[in-house]
């Protein structure tokens, strides 16, 4: 009984050579990536299905898998191997996610995941193969959904070069911020015109061309930066189309008209456009190999692959275990919030111009209130308290702060500001146009306007585990005819005193 098991037990223990073993073992490190992160890749996936900026998005692992299909000849050359200095890259992707965790920012989590896989494929199949699936790698990164930030001064250059070709069509036209009147309307360059879901799927899209079609980093960067700026530029176009016909004709043929043109088939044209200036400038040719696996091979020390598939494995959830661990219990908040009383203002039963709140989506206290002086001026204050901010209940994020894009109200430009504020302009139907100073402060420490500050000492709360209370404080006046919402914003700050006091009592340091 015991003769006949013995073969059982020798063959029992499993085989790591070759490209079965050492592909058996990055499965089981990247399902385990995907298990442990389920919560970021899933959120990750729901944006590329529902956020028209990142559809392309959908295509990116079916174009990693087909690069790597082209690669297959050159790779079955290689013989795999594990490398355990690519642990590094693996766990400079989980600090980055422990990273992006703790300061509530979603894309550096999405971006540390592909990181992790990354990491692992180096550190699982070599040097060799990593440098042989070098641009597949790179491009994995595509999957991220990245770009928002550039949306309110694309808004701007979209908004700027329509007013220039206005100009120069002898259209009389006046920009604001992001909104231009003509004789025939009033018309704002939305988020959605801005470009930027067209300007970010040509980066993925050009980055691609440049690694098929071009072997010269000179003709490469050459290409992406004309097709990017192209993509600027056609934007503009469109928006400057679309209020001419609105100056030529009505309104309503101009909706018409932005509806044909705006789209993917725009996206489309643009791109026949690139690739037919490019095509004369083609220097890779069809069937040219990817790489020389000759040239790859060889020259790794390597390292026991079970070993390094374990040392993955603890690296991965090292990073989530070390936040559990090091989170604070967060300090109390008082029981109430109230609004300040301010020397020389009292409080003022106005009506507003057009109703206006700011959103901080499960701030634990929020309350808001009009002021009015002896001088008539008339400003609106809001105060948001936290006493620790999770995932969905952020100081700072999207859809947070003075213009909730669930309302009317739309950031048009930047405003005036204390320097250690938010300046804002934002506009609803009417016009009604509103001044809005923000300070945001966690902590104890100094009140500050920039929202990445406010990200990094959030970070900092978590990790180390410091007061995790957080607090903005928002003052806001709409612009009035002979009553400007800077100088009633400036008039009410200075006699409201020092916006740290107001914090440290509302957050109950003080």
């Amino acid at each position: 009984m015991s003769d006949r098991a013995l073969p059982i037990a020798r063959a029992w223990p499993l085989n790591l050579a070759g490209w079965r073993g050492h592909l058996m073992a990055l499965g089981v490190v990247a399902c385990a990536i995907l298990a442990i992160f389920f919560a970021d890749v899933a959120g990750m996936v729901s944006i590329w299905w529902n956020a028209s900026t990142f559809g392309h998005c959908l295509f990116i692992p079916l174009l990693i898998g087909w690069m790597v299909q082209q690669r297959l000849p050159g790779l079955r050359q290689l013989q795999p191997v594990a490398w355990a200095p690519g642990l590094l890259w693996l766990a400079a992707g989980a600090f980055a996610w422990l990273l992006g965790a703790a300061a509530g920012v979603a894309m550096v989590r999405h971006g540390a995941l592909v990181v992790m896989l990354q990491g692992a494929t180096i550190a699982l199949l070599g040097p060799a193969v990593a440098r042989a699936l070098l641009f597949p790698l790179f491009y994995a990164f595509f999957m991220v959904p990245f770009g928002e930030e550039i949306v309110p001064p694309l808004q701007l250059v979209t908004a700027r070069i329509a007013m220039l070709l206005l100009d120069l069509s002898g259209v009389p036209a006046h920009m604001e911020g992001i909104f231009i009147t003509t004789p025939t309307g009033y018309f704002e360059v939305a988020e959605a015109c801005s470009g930027a879901k067209f300007l970010i799927a040509m980066t993925a899209y050009g980055t691609l061309v440049c690694n098929i079609c071009f072997r010269t980093w000179k003709r490469r960067i050459l290409f992406l930066a004309s097709a990017l700026t192209l993509s600027v530029l056609a934007n503009g176009v469109r928006a400057y189309a679309t209020i001419l016909v609105a100056h030529l004709t009505t309104v309503d043929a101009a909706v018409g008209f932005d509806h044909v043109v705006y789209g993917w088939l725009f996206f489309a044209i643009i791109m026949v456009v690139v690739m037919a200036a490019a095509w004369p400038f083609f220097d890779r040719k069809p069937g040219d190999p990817w790489f020389d696996p000759a040239a790859l091979q060889g020259g790794a020390r390597q390292s026991p692959a079970g070993g390094v598939a374990g040392a993955a494995l603890a690296l991965i959830a090292a990073a989530p275990l070390w936040l559990a661990i090091t989170a604070a219990a967060s300090d109390p908040l008082p029981p109430m919030l109230a609004l300040p009383e301010v020397k020389g203002w009292t409080h003022a039963p106005d009506r507003q111009a057009y109703p206006w709140k700011p959103r901080f989506d499960g701030a634990d206290h929020f309350v808001t209130g009009r002021y009015r002086n002896a001088q008539g001026q008339v400003v609106d204050l809001s105060i948001a308290t936290y006493a620790r901010q999770d995932e969905g209940r952020e100081l700072v994020g999207f859809a947070q702060g003075a213009a909730d894009p669930d309302s009317q109200w739309v950031w048009s430009s930047p405003a005036a500001a204390p320097a250690d504020a938010r300046g804002e302009q934002i506009t609803a139907p009417g016009p009604v146009v509103r001044h809005v100073v923000s300070f945001y402060r966690v902590g104890s420490g100094a009140p500050t306007g920039s929202k990445p500050q406010v990200k990094i000492e959030t970070m900092a709360a978590r990790l180390l585990g410091r007061d995790q209370r957080a607090i903005a404080i928002l003052v806001s006046a709409e612009e009035g005819e002979g009553h400007p919402a800077d100088a009633a914003i400036a008039a009410f700050l200075t006699d409201l005193g020092a916006v740290q006091l107001l914090a440290d009592r509302a957050v109950g340091i003080r």
